[in-house]
């Protein structure tokens, strides 16, 4: 897991410019704090900042190799593959030879054996750019589910590309700013993310499952994955062992490593399982680690969090025998982290669920350099209420988006009529239906039921997949999701609603598929959110800081936010309105305020 960072034009010499490529690489140090590396060429200039995980001493990039015609290939990359190892046995058959132990070197090798095809063997969380020089040809990759980020933009004749947009923007001819497109994309679907959409104006994301090549000629973007509808003919049980094996190998190909490895253990379901497994492999030398926040005063008062995470971290932790460590986070830590997370995301996010999940990272990296998470286990064994409830998924639009309300309601007249939010809406929601892979004669609830899990996984998940990332990345720690493989993204998009919750039970399919590996307690228990802060203390907190941005005539919040509805939203109805969850649902409101209006400070928005 690195930072990698670059710039490549076609009709300019780069060799000078070192002080460029070192001003983006170095944008991307807590990424990698382990080395930098920059290499220069006529006209591709690379740069990377590495974390050292497998073969500490042979992995530095960026990596040249040289083919059997003398051509040469160059790589920047961020992630890991998974079956390297396989790759590099059916390379040497083939007749390469290598040089070091690392990924790599086989990602090299590999493209300089089958070209840009290659991608379809790789397993594994990637974002990387590799140069031809022969063809004088740039390839951009990025992983099937798009677990490891990578932005780009257009720049004259050529193309500029990084791990975050910090490492673009440090190049002296790129511009942060943002159009009415990228306003519309903050404000209209803020909990989820447009593939391929970066909100900074000229830049794009590369999208999950995709590829981009680029020569003299220009840059096209291309799918190499996705996922196909078939008919599902096996019954609970048969499926069950189809998951247990397939969970089986992913595990045990995410637990190579050259570094202490360690696990993020809540106590749920999807945590618990992925511990387990990795203790059954590893055994007691796993650590793991959860995080604890300022709980309701009431327990079991909050309806989507309804028992504390501690008590079941502890017992599987005791149970597998493993040296748990619990990270605490008090309001305090919360209130003074608000632009914690804008850092590390360049973009407005989740305030104290950024926060807290920062500090726990940071602790985690104390104790070791991987930890494996529960991450995307919701997506896709259907763990969310959007998933179940009919009312979310009868929605005509995303169904996370039922009941819910976006920050679009406090606009600026003017700026609302300019992006036109329900428009907006309806046409991502639009060009999301249309990607959605169709089996000829099903029926609608079954056909309803592929395009909620596609648009989890397209939509949904990426919003939390770059969250881990960035929270991680911050802190120089490298967190592996098993339930992002792709293969088991495959198998369970074809996989019936009434299968994932067998005998009506949530996520039944995991819980069967684990359930030897675990305490009854933990099996069966309902699922529980992420921590998030309950204490009034830090709504109150959040409140006044917004109270002081409306006393500062020049805020640049207010710009696009009407002044006197964000006022009467501070003032009134977070009083009026019952219940935590309305609290919880205004604190993340109040704290993407301060995040916006600290981003807009150092951003130009053009009509």
């Amino acid at each position: 897991m690195c930072g990698i960072t670059g710039w490549v034009d076609w009709t300019r010499d780069l060799r000078e410019q070192r002080p460029v490529i070192s001003d983006m690489t170095r944008t991307q140090a807590p990424r990698g704090p382990d080395a930098e590396g920059v290499w220069l060429s006529a006209h591709a200039a690379f740069g990377h900042r590495r974390l050292s995980v497998i073969d500490i001493e042979g992995g530095r990039q960026p990596m040249l190799r040289t083919g059997r015609r003398g051509e040469q290939a160059v790589i920047t990359f961020s992630g890991e593959i998974y079956n390297f190892q396989e790759l590099r046995a059916e390379l040497r058959s083939a007749g390469w030879t290598f040089d070091t132990r690392s990924d790599t070197e086989v990602l090299l090798v590999a493209y300089l054996e089958w070209g840009p095809d290659f991608v379809h063997r790789l397993n594994g969380m990637f974002a990387f750019a590799l140069w031809d020089d022969r063809l004088r040809r740039l390839l951009l990759v990025r992983d099937r589910l798009g677990i490891k980020p990578l932005y780009y933009a257009a720049l004259g004749d050529g193309i500029v590309f990084g791990s975050e947009p910090k490492a673009l923007l440090a190049h002296p001819e790129m511009a942060a700013e943002v159009d009415l497109e990228g306003i519309a994309e903050l404000m209209v679907v803020p909990r989820a993310k447009t593939p391929g959409h970066a909100v900074y104006r000229g830049m794009r994301e590369v999208r999950p499952g995709h590829l981009v090549v680029a020569d003299a000629s220009g840059h096209q973007e291309r799918r190499y994955w996705q996922l196909e509808a078939r008919p599902h003919t096996k019954d609970f049980r048969a499926t069950t062992d189809d998951v247990r094996a397939l969970l089986t190998d992913i595990v045990d190909r995410q637990l190579v490593a050259d570094v202490p490895v360690g696990t993020l253990l809540s106590g749920g379901i999807d945590s618990s399982a992925i511990t387990a497994m990795a203790a059954r492999r590893v055994g007691g030398g796993l650590t793991s680690h959860s995080v604890s926040v300022p709980a309701p005063a009431s327990p079991g008062s909050d309806a989507w969090r309804p028992s504390p995470d501690e008590p079941y971290a502890k017992l599987v932790a005791e149970r597998l025998g493993l040296k748990h460590h619990v990270t605490e986070v008090g309001t305090g830590d919360l209130v003074q982290g608000v632009e914690l997370g804008l850092r590390a995301r360049d973009l407005p996010g989740w305030g104290d669920l950024d926060t807290s999940m920062y500090h726990l990272f940071r602790s985690v990296r104390e104790q070791c350099t991987v930890a494996l998470s529960g991450e995307s286990a919701d997506e896709m064994f259907g763990g969310y209420a959007w998933q179940i409830d009919e009312r979310f998924v009868r929605h005509t639009s995303f169904p996370w988006m039922y009941a819910r309300r976006q920050p679009q309601h406090l606009l600026r007249d003017e700026i609302r009529r300019a992006i036109r939010p329900e428009e907006y809406e309806a046409e991502r929601y639009r060009q999301a239906l249309d990607e959605v892979p169709r089996l000829d004669g099903e029926d609608p609830v079954r056909r309803r039921q592929r395009e909620v899990f596609h648009l989890g996984l397209t939509r949904w998940l990426g919003a939390l997949l770059d969250r881990k990332d960035r929270m991680s990345m911050a802190v120089g720690l490298e967190v592996r999701v098993p339930f992002a493989d792709h293969r088991l993204a495959e198998y369970l998009f074809n996989v019936p609603a009434e299968l994932k919750a067998h005998g009506g039970i949530e996520k039944a399919l995991l819980r069967r598929a684990t359930a030897d590996l675990l305490p009854e307690e933990i099996v069966n228990r309902p699922k529980s959110a992420y921590p998030a802060s309950q204490d009034p203390g830090y709504v109150a907190a959040m409140q006044d800081l917004v109270l002081g941005l409306l006393d500062e005539p020049d805020a640049p919040l207010f710009a696009l936010m009407d002044r006197e509805k964000v006022r009467t939203a501070v003032t009134s109805e977070l009083d009026t309105l019952p219940g935590p969850i309305t609290a919880r649902t205004s604190a993340i409101g109040l704290s993407y305020l301060l995040e916006l209006n600290r981003w807009l400070t150092g951003v130009r928005v053009v009509a």
